[in-house]
């Protein structure tokens, strides 16, 4: 089979080569991939990858061969899944079955392929936070893919959401899907939150822990700023307007419970995952050595199978 390595030598550091079929595990699905979006991670995570390492998290695609143990899904289904352990960039994948959910045929294969990592965890975040309901919710770099499905499953959960975005752009958009209140930089935000997502760090991630209420968390899901976080003197001495704030994380990997949730988001009809540029999976070199950037839409590279 087809499948995209790292190769240092190559534009993009990466060559369409020739590999061997996966084996699949006892636990694992063998999918014929029919289409992947690159994810932030997929991206920072080429540099350290070895030369012949096949890239790339999730997907969308057809069960070959089900799992030996019985479990997930059958042969014939369509599919989405994900796997921290990449080797997505193929047209063959061995999936785990307890990160792979059946979607609906009559769902396209470039649409199912923006939903695991991003969906999947905007969804987990915001149940992270409990009930929301009438409680203001912060999102920080709300125009993201994680960002545009958080805003609106926080808004179908009756959060009062206050979306953060630089571009001013994209303020309607965010209004269009839920946010209540829209901001440029969190420094605009005023009065306190219930609980925060945050897909910045930095200074961002600094700010949206000080606008938390007593009790509130904030989720720190994303590190696009690049930056570290320096938190001022001061800034976990608790009083009674701070008390029993707290800020966590969590790796979706190792998130139980996967395949209901990606089946949910997969059969959602009405989750807005935005515009898309559908490429060739062939351009996926090249577009990488262009450094990833986004044009119409969110770039989905969608496999020509011979079968």
């Amino acid at each position: 089979m087809l499948a995209w390595t790292k190769n240092a030598q190559e534009p993009g550091g990466l060559a369409l080569a020739d590999v061997p079929e996966p084996t699949p595990r006892p636990d694992e699905l063998l999918v014929r991939v029919d289409a992947f979006a690159p994810n932030p991670g997929d991206l920072a995570a080429l540099a350290s990858l070895s030369d012949g390492a096949i890239p790339g998290w999730d997907g969308s695609g057809v069960v070959i061969e089900a799992a030996a143990d019985g479990l997930g899904p059958q042969a014939g289904e369509r599919v989405v899944f994900l796997s921290l352990a990449a080797r997505g960039w193929a047209e063959h994948r061995a999936v785990p079955h307890t990160m792979t959910a059946s979607a609906p045929r009559d769902v396209s294969p470039e649409r199912l392929a923006t939903l695991p990592v991003p969906a999947t965890s905007a969804l987990r975040a915001v149940r992270r936070l409990g009930s929301v309901l009438g409680r203001r919710m912060l999102i920080v770099g709300a125009t993201g893919a994680v960002g545009r499905v958080a805003v609106q499953l926080a808004a179908r959960s009756g959060a009062h959401v206050v979306a953060v975005a630089r571009d001013g752009g994209q303020h309607e958009e965010l209004r269009r899907l839920g946010a209540h209140e829209v901001h440029g930089t969190t420094e605009a935000v005023e009065g306190r939150v219930h609980g925060a997502i945050d897909l910045i760090g930095g200074d961002e991630l600094v700010r949206a822990y000080s606008l938390l209420a007593p009790g509130g968390t904030a989720i720190a899901l994303g590190h696009a700023a690049g930056a570290d976080e320096h938190f001022p003197y001061g800034a976990f001495v608790a009083d009674p307007a701070t008390a029993d704030r707290s800020i966590t994380s969590f790796f979706l990997g190792s998130e139980p419970g996967l395949p209901e949730e990606m089946a949910y988001l997969a059969a959602d009809r009405d989750l807005d995952v935005g515009p898309l540029d559908i490429r060739p999976w062939t351009e996926v070199a090249d577009w990488v050595a262009s450094g990833g950037a986004r044009t119409s839409g969110r770039p989905v590279f969608r496999i020509a199978h011979d079968d």
